[in-house]
Formats: C-alpha cells, structure tokens, sequence
C-alpha cells in the first residue's frame, strides 16, 4: 500500500480508533495530533528528549548536502579537524540532500532521487546501511525527527502544492498523516523539543513566512505566524536544544538585513534579532554556538558564530551550492564503513573541457567566434574557449527538464557595431562569453526567476520546468517568485518595487542557476536602475568571464583601437547575397487642362469640321472679239 494513500481500509480506520482510545486513557498530557476535518488519524506518543551530552568517543560532527558537477552528495566534517577537507559518504548520479541527525545521534535521515523519485532514507552511521522510508512519485524531502526518533515530519508534494506531514520511522503500515492543507507553499518542517510543535515555512500570508503549528489544536487554530515580515522572505527554521530559541534565514528586500536570525520562545511578541550573515544555519548542541552557510552571487562559504553574532570561524570556500546541514555528537566507527570509503574515494570528472576549433591564423594571437549548431539566435556564436561548455550544459538542461530549452536564446555573442538597451554598452554579451535564455518563456509561463540580494546587487535564480510532470525531473519551487511584470498593473507600490511577489507556482522545476555554476557560467547583477528599467533587471544572461574582467575579455577578440572609438557600422547580413531595397515609385503625374485659344472663327469643338474634297478652279470666259 502506497505510504501517501490517503485512503484507509476499514480494519486500519479501527485499529487506528482503538490506539487514540488507548492513548486517551493511558495519558492526558500527551493527546492526539489533531487532524484536518474528515481526515481520520492515528494517535501519536511523544516525549520529549533531554538536552544531549557527549559520551565517550563523541564529537562534534557537521553533515553538510553539497553539489558538485550537478548532483548533491553527503560530506562530513569534525569539530576538531577544521583544518582536514570535507569527507565525501555519498557518490552517485543523484542527489542526497537536506540530512537531520537522529536524537540518538546514531542514524541520518535526508532526501533522494537514487530510485527516481524524490523519498526519504536513514542512513545508519555506524554501518552505512540506508532505509528506504518514503516510496511513492510525489516529492519528499526536509525530514526533522520528532523527539522520540520515532515519526519524521517532512514537507511533500501533494494535490500540486507543497504541504507538512508526518511519516512514522520502523511502521511501515502507519499512514502518512497531513499536518497542513493549505493553498499556500508549506514547507521545511522542524520539530520542537517539547514534541508538540511544528515550525515550518509558508506562504499563506503573501510571502515566506517562519509558522508554528500547534498539535494540540484545530483547524486554524492551530498555526501561529512567528516572523510576520512582509518585506521579508524567511526560510530554514531550526529549534536549539532545549525550544527556547528557534534560528531561522531571511532575505530582506526592503528594510532590516538579510542573514540568520533568533527568535526567543520566552519573548514571542519580540522581533527576532538579526546574529549574523548567513543562508541556512545549524545550532551545536549547547545552543552556544551557530555552524552557518554564507553565501556570495555566485559562491558559497562555511562560517560560524557565537549567539551573540561574533564571529568564531573565518568564511571557508565550499565547492558548491548547500543543500542543507546538520551538527551534533556523534560518532563515527574507526575505520569508517565501506560505503563512505568508497564515495569518499570518487574522484569526479570534469563536465567540460575546452576544444580549439582549427582555422586561419588571427592576427595578435586573438580568439575567434564559433558558431553554435541548431540555436535560434540572432548570431548564433560563442567565444572558442566557451563553446564546448554550452553545448555541455545545454545537453544537461535537456537530460533534467526533458526539453531543449537552449535551442531559441535571446541573444549569444552580439558584435561591437551593434548597440543594446541603455546601460548595457560593455555587457559580457559583446565578449563571446555570456548568452541570455529567452525571456518570453517567463510569459508562457515556462521559466520563473526568484529575487536575491547582496548588499545593494540584486541578482535571480532562474527555473524552468520539467516537461514531464510526474516527480521525476525537478523538484517543486518553495518560495515565492517575483513578478517583474507586477509594475504594470497599475500599483504604485509594485511599481516603486520593480515588482512584488507572485504565488508560488505549482509544479516541478529545475534550478538553472545552480546547473549553470556546474559549468562554470555565472549570473549577472541587474542594473541599478532595474525597478524601473524592465530590461535591466538582466535575470535570463550568463558568463563564463573565466576570471577576466570585461575589458580583458573584449581584447581577446578585438584590437585596442577599435574599443577606444569603434566604428558604427551596420550589422553584417547573414548570408553574402546583397539586401534587397524597394524602389521608390513616381507619383503620377496629372493631365493638363485643355486651354481655350481665342480665334476670331472660333470652331466648336463639339461640332466635327467637314472637309471637302478639293475642286477645280473656274476659270474665266474667253471672250471672243
């Protein structure tokens, strides 16, 4: 029977009717999880789990999901051993994602796509052992542990819309029981200590806001909004030790900072304070210190602060983007079990590597444009150096979403004689090096960009979605897009804004950005002027700048003198055959009038003239004398 049945036999509908009697009986302190109307639900134990303490042999350990060349994999790092890199303890062509340490400390669970569909697993760390949890086509990921290690509350993808469950960890016959059924996006469950409590993210109230569900209550009554931030978009929620404190990371558009914040349970009516930069965070267990990933446009940093925002841990580079992190006491078997020796030793392969298309010689050592097959685009060519990487990622874009989105771009290498929108005279589009995704995707509602600022640049995160919708390529989006469009409809706000939010679509899509930093090709910022500049918000264009900046770029296709004062001249055609120009036509001319010439025997010229035939000329009488 499919775990996300929602359809209970009438034998289960009983058994599960005698356990909530039963608990009702036994205890008044720990009552059934109320269910949505009409949605029958077992009865769940819990207690609560004291604060952990390490024994002997334990250590701090951080459990980081990481990507690399496209696919996100575990790693693991100690406390003690700062200096050593990350440990690799998952290899493959899938992704193993947002990992939660047991209360017991001895097992991990996390999200995959190993079998093809997104489900939940646990990972025993002592023999690297994995359990399949979850086995069904709609999406699940982001587990937390109830405080028992008994049930996982974690966000799915049911009725097109991301909502909270919870899934019992050793029976298999239990249900998936749903937290929430909202319209809303609801998602990144947490678990409290207290184990009656949910934190999780949602969009009920416009935008990404920090919830908590109450599971001694009903209906509405059950969900209370923590953050309440209208201007802001939060994420990540997690609960310290003991549910005195709850951490969460939000993105701030127009007010406050962006980073992590501390929410105090003792205080609930005060604002969070702000402790520090940071995308996602992770308490150790004495709720003294916070393991924090940071991050720049176009990469990501491993750090760590005090609960006072001091900083303990200089920004160290990570390889790729963070799927999620965990940090606790634990301990790992000496030696380490098969399975993570294994993956640790996977060397990956570079995706793409540079081939020098053989032709003529370039004078001053200068690179050429190479075109690129069967692309719409008005000069469908890239820098030499770039090519290969393209045509790599443009086939990756087409094994994850199931389509070619790259075959129509906006634009790829544009020539210096050419002259784009205001603002963008030296973009890397005049390089070689970038190339711009069609944007009238975005209006055939195909592609969805999701705002990001740093500091005073903003920049997006571009997803298209999957062409085959049945949960095996992409995952759904969990935070609200933004509508650039929204300026044009009239709302002064939307327009000082260069747009609001816009409901989180449904269905499942691919992170082009994140694919993209794969490859090497980076995004752009939008303009300064991008809230009231529709075209330089620049959210479609990416580059491969390989380190140089554009002026270094440009010379490695142009002589100095001709970016000095180029020279305005039209665009060369594509084919050699001249353009056809239409001749103009001579206007006609108009017929003169016929003028009355005055005679003094004037001839009507309605009446026809007879002309007679000649006659002979009389001549006079002979006169005879």
């Amino acid at each position: 029977m499919p775990l996300h049945s929602s359809a209970l036999s009438p034998r289960i509908i009983t058994v599960l009717t005698l356990t909530v009697l039963l608990l009702f009986g036994c205890s008044q302190t720990t009552p059934e999880i109320s269910a949505p109307q009409n949605s029958p639900q077992p009865g769940i134990e819990l207690t609560s789990t004291p604060p952990a303490v390490p024994l002997g042999g334990e250590e701090h350990i951080l459990f980081l999901s990481i990507e690399e060349h496209g696919y996100a994999h575990l790693f693991t790092r100690s406390e003690q051993l700062q200096n050593l890199p990350l440990t690799r303890i998952t290899a493959g062509q899938w992704n193993d994602i947002a990992p939660a340490l047991s209360p017991d400390r001895r097992q991990l669970a996390f999200a995959s796509d190993r079998n093809g569909y997104w489900d939940l697993y646990i990972m025993d760390l002592q023999t690297g052992n994995v359990t399949q949890i979850t086995d069904s086509p709609e999406y699940d990921s982001a587990p937390s542990w109830s405080p028992d290690g008994q049930w996982l509350v974690f966000e799915t993808y049911i009725n097109e819309n991301l909502e909270v469950s919870l899934v019992s960890v050793n029976d298999r016959s239990q249900a998936v029981i749903p937290l929430t059924q909202h319209p809303a996006s609801d998602h990144s469950p947490v678990w409290a200590p207290d184990g009656r409590h949910v934190a999780f993210i949602s969009t009920r109230a416009g935008d990404s806001d920090v919830w908590l569900a109450s599971l001694d209550l009903a209906a509405d009554e059950r969900y209370q909004n923590l953050s309440n931030t209208p201007s802001a978009s939060e994420n990540r929620p997690l609960w310290n030790y003991d549910g005195s404190q709850l951490l969460w990371a939000s993105i701030s558009q127009t007010v406050g900072y962006s980073g992590l914040y501390i929410w105090d349970a003792a205080d609930p009516n005060r604002s969070a304070r702000w402790v520090g930069d940071g995308v996602m965070g992770a308490w150790d267990e004495t709720a003294q210190k916070i393991m924090a990933v940071t991050s720049a446009p176009n990469r990501y940093y491993l750090t760590s602060y005090d609960v006072q925002g001091d900083l303990l841990l200089s920004p160290t580079p990570l390889s790729g983007a963070v799927r999620g992190l965990t940090w606790g006491f634990a301990e790992l078997p000496n030696p380490t079990p098969n399975s993570f020796a294994q993956a640790s030793a996977v060397e990956p392969t570079a995706l793409w590597s540079p081939v020098i298309t053989p032709g003529p010689d370039v004078p001053n050592q200068r690179w050429v444009l190479v075109p690129i097959e069967d692309v719409q685009a008005p000069y469908p060519q890239l820098h030499d150096l770039v090519d290969e990487s393209f045509n790599a990622f443009r086939n990756r874009i087409i094994l994850e979403t199931g389509w070619d989105a790259l075959a129509s771009l906006e634009n790829a290498f544009v020539p210096l004689t050419t002259s784009l929108e205001p603002g963008l005279e030296q973009d890397w589009l005049y390089t070689g090096r970038a190339f711009a995704i069609n944007s009238l995707m975005a209006n055939a509602g195909w592609l969805v960009a999701l705002r990001e600022d740093f500091g005073a640049q903003t920049y997006w995160l571009v997803y298209i979605r999957a062409g085959i919708q049945d949960g095996s390529l992409g995952e759904p989006i969990h935070n609200s897009p933004w509508n650039l469009s929204a300026r044009y409809e009239l709302d002064p706000r939307a327009y000082e804004q260069g747009g609001e939010y816009a409901p989180v679509p449904s269905g499942y899509w691919v992170d082009i950005t994140a694919l993209a930093s794969a490859y090497d090709w980076e995004r752009l910022p939008a303009l300064p002027n991008w809230r009231t500049y529709y075209n330089g918000a620049r959210f479609t264009e990416f580059a491969l700048t390989n380190g140089l900046n554009w002026y270094s770029a440009m010379q490695e296709l142009y002589p100095v003198d001709a970016l000095v004062t180029p020279t305005r001249v039209l665009a060369p055609t594509l084919t050699p055959t001249p353009t056809f120009t239409a001749t103009p036509t001579k206007r006609p001319t108009r017929t003169p009038r016929m003028t009355f010439t005055p005679s003094s025997t004037p001839t009507p010229s309605s009446v026809p003239t007879l002309t007679l035939p000649p006659s002979s000329t009389p001549t006079p009488p002979t006169v005879i004398p």
